[in-house]
Formats: C-alpha cells, sequence, structure tokens
C-alpha cells in the first residue's frame, strides 16, 4: 500500500516536532515518542487536524495545525481558542486541553460520536430541535474576542484577492449592489451582538449520543445570530418550511421579519463564501477548484436575489 504524503511526514521531522508541543503538556510531559500515534483526520482546508492516541490509556486528543496565510481570510487563532473555549462551556464545542503558543496549536479532546446525513439534519425536526438548541446556548453565552461583519469580509477578500493577481469575477459588483441593500434593511432594524459560529458546515457538526456538538471554530466573532441561522439554511438547503422549524425551535416562534432576515442571511452568506473560494485562488496551494466553487455561490445568490421573495424579505426585514 502506498503511503500518503501526510503519513510519510508523521514517520519524520513533523512527527518529532508535534511530540515535542505536546509533551509540555502536563498530562503528556512524561509520554515517550512511540506512546502517542498521529492519524490525520479528514477535512479541513484551512487546517490540518491530527487525532493523538496515547498507548498507555487510549485516551484521545485533536491536535489542530493552523495552514499558511489563514489570517489573509479573517481567522484569528487567538479568537478561535477563545471561542472553543466559550462553546466549551455552554456545551456545545470540544473541551479545550491547551493553545500552544507561538506554534497556535489548539488541542481539544476528541469528541466520540457520529456525523449526521445532511438529509437527517434537514429532514428530522428533532435535529433542527438540537441545531436551534445549540445555536441560542452559544448566542447567548459569553461575549468572545472576534468580530465577524460578513458586509465587510467581502470587500477585505476582494482587496486581498486582486492584490495577489486573482481576476475578480464580474458577479461581484451585482452581488455587492445586493449586499448594500441587505445591509441597509438589516440597518434599519438592527440586532444586538452575540457570538456565532459563522461557518455551519455539515462537516461541522458531531452527535454524541446526547446532543449535537459543533467543532472548528476558527471563523467564529461577535456578530448577526440571523446570519448563523441563515449560514445553517443555505448549507443544508433548508425550504420555507424548514426554517420556519429551525426559527421556532430557535426563538420559540416564527415571526415573518425574522423569517426574512433568514432569507437575506443565505443570500449574503453565498457572497460570502463565494469571495472566500476568489481569495483562495490567490492563496491556496491545494488541488481544489475554487474557480468553479465560486461561481457555484455567486450563481446561486443571483438566483435567490432575483426572486420576488428576496424582494419582500427586505422590505419585511426593515419593518421589523
Amino acid at each position: 500500500m502506498t503511503s500518503t504524503p501526510i503519513e510519510e511526514e508523521l514517520r519524520g521531522a513533523l512527527r518529532d516536532d508535534l511530540t515535542r508541543a505536546l509533551r509540555r503538556l502536563p498530562e503528556l510531559a512524561a509520554a515517550a515518542a512511540p506512546e502517542l500515534t498521529f492519524t490525520p483526520l479528514s477535512g479541513g482546508i484551512t487546517n490540518r487536524n491530527f487525532l493523538v492516541t496515547r498507548a498507555a490509556d487510549g485516551s484521545k486528543l485533536v491536535l489542530r495545525l493552523a495552514g499558511n496565510d489563514t489570517h489573509l481570510l479573517g481567522i484569528s487563532r487567538e479568537v478561535e481558542h477563545a471561542a472553543t473555549v466559550a462553546a466549551a462551556g455552554v456545551g456545545v464545542g470540544p473541551e479545550v486541553v491547551a493553545f500552544l503558543r507561538p506554534e497556535g496549536y489548539l488541542v481539544t479532546r476528541f469528541i466520540e460520536g457520529r456525523p449526521v446525513p445532511e438529509q437527517e439534519m434537514r429532514a428530522s425536526p428533532e435535529r433542527l430541535a438540537e441545531v436551534a438548541d445549540a445555536l441560542r446556548r452559544i448566542h447567548n453565552g459569553p461575549a468572545i474576542p472576534g468580530l465577524f461583519v460578513p458586509f465587510r469580509i467581502v470587500e477585505a477578500y476582494r482587496a486581498l484577492a486582486q492584490s495577489r493577481g486573482v481576476t475578480i469575477p464580474p458577479e461581484y459588483e451585482l452581488a455587492q449592489a445586493i449586499a448594500r441593500r441587505i445591509e441597509l434593511a438589516c440597518l434599519t432594524a438592527p440586532v444586538e451582538l452575540r457570538p456565532c459560529h459563522n461557518d455551519l458546515l455539515n462537516a461541522n457538526f458531531i452527535h454524541d449520543g446526547t446532543r449535537l456538538r459543533i467543532v472548528d471554530w476558527e471563523y467564529a466573532g461577535m456578530g448577526d445570530p440571523f446570519f448563523d441561522l441563515g449560514n445553517f439554511s443555505i448549507n443544508h438547503e433548508l425550504d420555507a418550511d424548514g426554517d420556519a422549524a429551525l426559527l421556532a425551535a430557535y426563538a420559540g416562534e416564527a415571526r415573518p421579519s425574522a423569517l426574512a432576515r433568514i432569507t437575506l442571511m443565505r443570500v449574503l452568506s453565498d457572497f460570502r463564501e463565494a469571495m472566500w473560494g476568489v481569495l483562495q485562488q490567490g492563496i491556496s496551494t491545494l488541488d481544489v477548484d475554487f474557480v468553479a466553487y465560486a461561481a457555484e455561490h455567486f450563481d446561486r445568490l443571483l438566483t435567490v436575489a432575483s426572486r420576488h421573495a428576496f424582494e419582500r424579505a427586505l422590505i419585511e426585514t426593515a419593518e421589523g
């Protein structure tokens, strides 16, 4: 069987570096190199995750290494650490064992559980209720030292991508005009900034058998809680009934103005995702078609924004 590049790395210098770093932890200080097994975990475009198993007792940790230039994507590893601690404190995120400086390695307990298939997440009232409970816990939890304003993030992504020679798609200008209309409607009916995850992809959910847990807090920051709701909705392709069920479980009722705000945030989420893909064209070394990725999200946001329901959502959001 042919070894992968990461597996080869883990037989050499990378393994030694990671072991030395982990031995700074009190519980692993006496662990000899052969006692720790490193297994790459799948997923993670902007980071590398390893399952660390200790042979002596079978205990498991997750070691998270930041990718190159991820600060350009607006990621602060210090904020990620603080957000993960806050999420763990309200029973949603993984327990934080350590944040190793200066490397910026985040070490958490491994969550024993299972991924939840998208179809189950989308179609099960029980799962939607668990999502709502998890988000409510986060949004009502302690403040975290970061700010997430998607209206400004897409502009920053554009400037950074352009500075790295990336051709900005022509769809950007129309999408930006749409985002300005969303921003105006939201400013007319402001909401209190709350701690938010802001990257609620299905892969970031794990069910531990008791409740739904959320991992990967690298884009977390104080922001509009409806962005989380809209981000989850668009990433899981909820229909109107799904949005109503999610909102009712989250807020106790599904007010038309709140549903409208979710509709707007679905569009804004796609804009952020599209420009994330544009910027990745200038900084990523991965073999991923980020041009197609960005185009897919631009196409969806422009399609949704062309519908009458979007115009109605702008009005209902502004009216509060």
